[in-house]
């Protein structure tokens, strides 16, 4: 079990698990990242896995409720301006494309009591894509994998260009390689 335990925005890995969301809130909603897919965790209901193999085109990241093309109060610009989200309020999701039947699927997440600074959900919408694009999406459920890039990705205190976050998450996903060297 690993020892690692970091956080990016939602994205905590503490004591060997991988979770999205705050999962110590009872009653609450959040995702697990484990080795045989992703597990969506909420109140009133079962958990639902859905295997690394099914996820497509990557995950994106969005805080807040809600379909983030209507209106745009639920994207991540409404969250920079303040709109939603702030402080610990309300929750978020993460938003695939599954395959086999093909489906757009949304799962919910309660957002911790902390706020997350802006550049962490960008570099966390980053990492997951990426992973999920190079046919690793297993290795979100590496506990000390993930907790490496996690750091990495969380000690950047700077809010950049896509293309640089790009850059920078595809550096802390090599593992051993420190950002900026």
């Amino acid at each position: 079990m690993s020892s690692m335990n970091a956080t990016l925005g939602p994205l905590e890995v503490i004591d060997g698990r991988c979770m999205v969301g705050e999962f110590r809130r009872p009653g609450g909603s959040w995702v697990e990242f484990r080795t045989d897919g992703l597990c969506q965790h909420a109140p009133d209901s079962e958990d639902e896995l859905i295997p690394w193999s099914r996820i497509m085109d990557g995950i994106s990241v969005i805080l807040g409720r809600g379909d983030p093309s209507i209106g745009g109060n639920y994207t991540f610009p409404a969250v920079v301006s303040g709109l939603v989200g702030r402080n610990g309020h309300g929750g978020g999701h993460l938003d695939m494309t599954l395959r086999h039947p093909y489906e757009y699927r949304s799962v919910v997440f309660d957002r911790h009591d902390h706020s997350y600074r802006v550049p962490e959900a960008a570099f966390l919408q980053q990492l997951l894509t990426q992973t999920v694009d190079a046919g690793e999406a297993r290795r979100l459920a590496e506990a000390d994998w993930l907790g490496r890039a996690a750091e990495r990705l969380a000690a950047l205190k700077f809010w950049t260009t896509r293309r640089e976050i790009s850059a920078a998450v595809a550096q802390a996903r090599q593992d051993g390689t420190p950002v900026g060297s």
